[in-house]
């Protein structure tokens, strides 16, 4: 499976391209030093100590090191295509939120930010089509999976956080995909724009061949933080700074939120991983 992106005959399913990730040893988490680096950087690009007051880094899992199975992920978040693949399948509803649901979440972001990426009659926004999907809650991005195993007789599921860190960061725990030390061109984030998600693939892949596990939109994983809550990774194209954006940073989000900053990547064919 790994490497390969295929569509079944019948159209009504586009298998997402995969990426083998080696069973052995990683660094998983952050130390002090990893820590105080993005609270450093956070305080250069804003000017103010924001995330370090709310202690926005501190519960990041301490650096350990942790054994994997080996498992498959998808290369890329599922895109608006593969998604659409699901809702023409089954009838799901299409990503899109209310106004007054999006204000019960309270978030930062007006209404009017929703609007590039609400889908009309069940079709992604034009020319979006290999944007990563928004505007999908955790049971949203659940059911996606249970769809994938059903039609295909295959076992499908979101990532651990565990498995999802080691396929963006790699084994030797740097900081970013590519290194310990910020770059804003290698990423789509508010530091260099276009403040927007981009199509899939358009920067340099990680350690396993993995894209936008940095930036570009934050991803749902199995891990809970707290009743109803669950953990998501990576960052966003809303971000600056960026030490959201390092693969160890964590944020726990309400399983029913939907999100234009959320999407998510699934794994194939292992049941329970660690």
């Amino acid at each position: 499976m790994a490497g390969q992106s295929a569509r079944a005959t019948d159209g009504n399913l586009i298998v997402p391209e995969m990426s083998q990730i080696a069973a052995g040893w990683f660094w998983q988490g952050s130390d002090d030093l990893e820590r105080e680096y993005a609270y450093r950087l956070d305080e250069q690009i804003y000017g103010r100590d924001v995330t370090r007051r709310h202690r926005w880094y501190d519960v990041e899992m301490p650096k350990w090191r942790i054994y994997l199975p080996e498992f498959d992920i998808s290369t890329t978040p599922i895109t608006n295509d593969q998604y659409a693949a699901f809702v023409r399948d089954t009838g799901h509803p299409a990503p899109m939120v209310e106004k007054e649901l999006w204000d019960s979440f309270g978030l930062v972001q007006g209404y009017e930010a929703t609007r590039p990426f609400i889908w009309q009659n069940g079709a992604p926004p034009p020319g979006r089509g290999d944007h990563p999907v928004v505007l999908v809650s955790w049971q949203d991005a659940r059911a996606y999976v249970d769809w994938l195993s059903r039609k295909t007789g295959e076992v499908w599921r979101l990532p651990t956080e565990a498995e999802w860190e080691k396929a963006v960061r790699g084994p030797d725990g740097i900081f970013y995909p590519w290194g310990n030390i910020f770059d804003p061109k290698r990423l789509n984030s508010a530091d260099a724009g276009p403040f927007d998600t981009r199509p899939v693939k358009q920067y340099e892949a990680g350690p396993y061949g993995l894209y936008d596990g940095a930036g570009q939109v934050f991803e749902w994983t199995m891990a809970a933080a707290q009743a109803g809550y669950r953990y998501v990774k990576g960052g966003s194209w809303d971000d600056r700074g960026c030490g959201v954006c390092r693969p160890a940073a964590r944020h726990s989000r309400a399983e029913h939120l939907r999100h234009i900053l959320i999407g998510f990547r699934v794994v194939h064919g292992t049941t329970i991983a660690p």
